[in-house]
């Protein structure tokens, strides 16, 4: 007598509980985190106690609820104007451009910027179809162009490119510095970066060379 197959739908079916399953699928989808993490991470969850896991909870729902973009230089703000683009003390004449919220977070710690942001939001990247539309290019020119348009309505004298020193990263400088030209003094971060390395691993000693030696672009 033929053996009766299984069920293919049982036969896939997760041993956990399905509240525990959807926890661990939803952490497998986060960058870098594979299947064994994941369920390491859904087991913590469920060891911890209730306040720990809603505290966990919580806190990204307000991030999601409450962070947004500076209305100026497009940095992570739980207000329509981030921290550094509202403080005084700081020269809001000289704006660093960078790549993405990391990329200011990884310079700030130098402590050697005394300026002020303004995040891309990504680089150019026609191969996947990033163009400067998708960017906030045209932010940053509005910037340069109408000083009500940086914070405390100060005028733009110096624009400071800190572009990952990639293909794509040189590519966005160049079309920066040809739609700024003539507008305002266009600099970039000193090369003290390695060609092809990313500014949020670069440590601070390296970032803080890049920011003092930076060079005009001719």
């Amino acid at each position: 007598m033929a053996k009766a197959k299984p069920n293919s739908e049982n036969a896939h079916k997760s041993a956990y509980p399905k509240a525990v399953d959807r926890l661990v699928a939803e952490f497998a989808a986060l960058p870098g985190i594979g299947r064994r993490s994941a369920e390491r991470l859904a087991f913590h969850v469920l060891k911890s106690n209730q306040a720990a896991a809603l505290g966990l909870a919580k806190a990204i729902t307000d991030v999601k609820s409450h962070v947004r973009h500076c209305d100026v230089c497009w940095n992570l703000s739980d207000a329509t104007i981030c921290e550094i683009c509202d403080d005084t003390s700081r020269d809001r004449g000289l704006v660093l451009v960078v790549e993405q919220p990391k990329d200011l977070i990884a310079l700030e710690q130098t402590r050697m910027f005394k300026g002020i942001y303004h995040v891309l939001m990504g680089r150019l990247s026609p191969l996947d179809g990033i163009g400067p539309e998708e960017l906030t290019l045209e932010h940053l020119v509005a910037r340069v162009n109408d000083p009500a348009r940086n914070t405390g309505q100060v005028p733009v004298r110096e624009v400071i490119l800190g572009l990952n020193p990639t293909m794509e990263g040189d590519g966005t400088a160049m079309f920066l510095t040809e739609q700024l030209r003539g507008k305002v003094t266009v600099s970039r971060l000193a090369r003290g970066l390695p060609s092809g390395s990313q500014l949020e691993y670069a440590n601070k000693a390296v970032l803080a060379d890049a920011i003092l030696g930076r060079k005009d672009v001719e």
